[in-house]
């Protein structure tokens, strides 16, 4: 017998509460603008390389007026190991400069004035919107769409926004901050791309990838 939606939402609600009680984001910060930078480079880019490469940055750019004065061919030679380092370096230039200009050095909580940033799209907005004040927004990167589709929490899903918008139907407003990392990590260990760990997962028994025979 099929699952409805929202029973389904509530054994992954369930099954993750107990299994990862306490998800965080995986990328070292301080302050709003070193996530804010952190997120910007994380775009194609793995966790662990942006935590290599923040360090030396952020010594050498630790508040947006610091990097408002930068150029990007500096920023780019600390950066340079990253996906898309030259479109990046402007990027945060161009971030940090509007921060100064527009919103008094301080970034935004709202998630259409974080758009306006150059370099932050939706998912980035809702990364900080989520984990820097806690806003009930839900970031749809890869592992996120992935993780919802092959689940069944999404469906016939085109877009990260279909996504965003079925998983924010259905999960309560209060756990969306937390739920955003619980299928970021499920699927960036569990949950792979390419050669999902099927065995390891305890939600064998309602995901509908597994259960299609695709596996």
């Amino acid at each position: 017998m099929k699952m409805e939606k929202k029973e389904l939402f509530e054994r992954v609600i369930s099954y993750f509460q107990k299994e990862m009680p306490v998800a965080e984001t995986e990328l070292i910060y301080q302050t709003p603008y070193e996530l804010l930078v952190a997120v910007i480079l994380s775009a194609q880019c793995t966790d662990k390389r942006v935590n290599q490469i923040t360090p030396e940055l952020l010594r050498r750019f630790p508040t947006p007026d610091k990097m408002a004065e930068a150029e990007p061919a500096e920023v780019f030679d600390y950066i340079r190991s990253c996906s898309y380092p030259n479109n990046k370096s402007k990027h945060l230039v161009g971030m940090a400069r509007m921060l100064i200009n527009d919103f008094g050095g301080e970034v935004p909580d709202d998630i259409d004035e974080l758009q306006k940033l150059p370099g932050v799209g939706r998912k980035t907005a809702n990364v900080i919107a989520s984990v820097v004040f806690n806003k009930p927004a839900m970031a749809v990167d890869t592992h996120v769409f992935r993780v919802a589709a092959r689940i069944g929490l999404s469906v016939n899903s085109k877009t990260p926004l279909e996504t965003e918008r079925q998983l924010v139907e259905y999960f309560p407003e209060e756990l969306l901050p937390l739920a955003h990392h619980w299928l970021i990590l499920h699927g960036r260990y569990i949950c792979l791309a390419r050669s999902p760990k099927c065995e390891k997962c305890g939600l064998t028994d309602v995901c509908a990838f597994y259960n299609s025979g695709k596996k």
